[in-house]
């Protein structure tokens, strides 16, 4: 069931299911909470509480917000942490990666550890050579045509790229939820304005951040040139100790929705390694 939280700016829906300790789910642009229909019963089935959240501007959530940068997302996830009674685990998916980053630097008393999905957390920067890979050459060119264009149909084109292979059980279905959410007014602005906010926010908070990361790339993200590289690069970014990278053979940009099952075998498993070490 769909519940809000009133914040400065607007309204985040978020929906909350199974009880023990919290971990909250956030997705990436131009998506929605069931990005995480796959991991929910599992996680629930483990013994936790699980809050899946709809950004600022997606899902359920209210449109029209001041800000989209991921500090300004970290600070609706931080109050819905507040709000359910935290701390919490914070799991993160792309620009929601930079945003969890930076709640666990800014509030490490409600943020234990994190889970960072192939998450834009650095300055990023395009060489001339990574062009010539198809698959970033791909994901880039339709990325930047739904930024100059505002096309849902490019959008479309870039989650095919997005999900190599291997496609989740109702596909069909999902991609003409995220359609018709994407046609509802403000939806595809705010999708937009995420995409043009630089994820150095984040990259500068990396050093602040004092719980346990565990970042999750797939092999074939189109995102990035070389996808071990980028999570490699943030892992070293934390301090000494802190930071484990996870690669997923065959995954692209959404590995919790097209491989759930290792996603969550990976998260469970630094779930009980945060635990060991409390």
């Amino acid at each position: 069931m769909t519940e809000y939280l009133a914040v400065d700016g607007g309204t985040i829906a978020y929906e909350v299911t199974g009880s023990g300790p919290l971990i909250v789910l956030a997705h990436g642009m131009g998506d929605s909470r069931a990005a995480y229909r796959g991991v929910v019963p599992a996680l629930v089935a483990a013994g936790h509480r699980v809050a899946s959240v709809d950004l600022r501007g997606c899902g359920e959530s209210s449109v029209g917000w001041p800000a989209w940068s991921r500090t300004a997302i970290s600070g609706d996830l931080l109050a819905v942490i507040r709000h359910l009674g935290g701390p919490a685990v914070l799991v993160g998916h792309s620009i929601s990666g930079g945003a969890a980053t930076i709640a666990a630097a800014q509030a490490p008393s409600l943020v234990t550890a994190v889970v960072e999905l192939a998450p834009f957390t650095r300055k990023q920067s395009i060489r001339l050579g990574d062009l010539r890979m198809k698959r970033f050459r791909q994901g880039m060119t339709r990325l930047l045509g739904v930024g100059m264009f505002g096309s849902v149909a490019l959008w479309r084109s870039y989650l095919d790229v997005a999900y190599p292979g291997v496609k989740p059980a109702g596909w069909a279905e999902r991609l003409d939820r995220i359609d018709s959410l994407l046609r509802e007014p403000g939806r595809l602005k705010a999708l937009q304005s995420m995409g043009r906010c630089a994820p150095t926010d984040a990259g500068a908070q990396l050093g602040n951040v004092r719980c346990p990361v565990m970042v999750v790339m797939g092999t074939l993200d189109p995102d990035w040139a070389d996808p071990h590289a980028e999570g490699a690069a943030i892992v070293d970014a934390l301090p000494t100790g802190l930071g484990r990278l996870e690669m997923i053979e065959g995954a692209g940009h959404y590995p919790h929705d097209q491989f759930p099952d290792q996603v969550l075998s990976l998260t469970l498993a630094f779930l009980r390694s945060v635990a060991d070490r409390a």
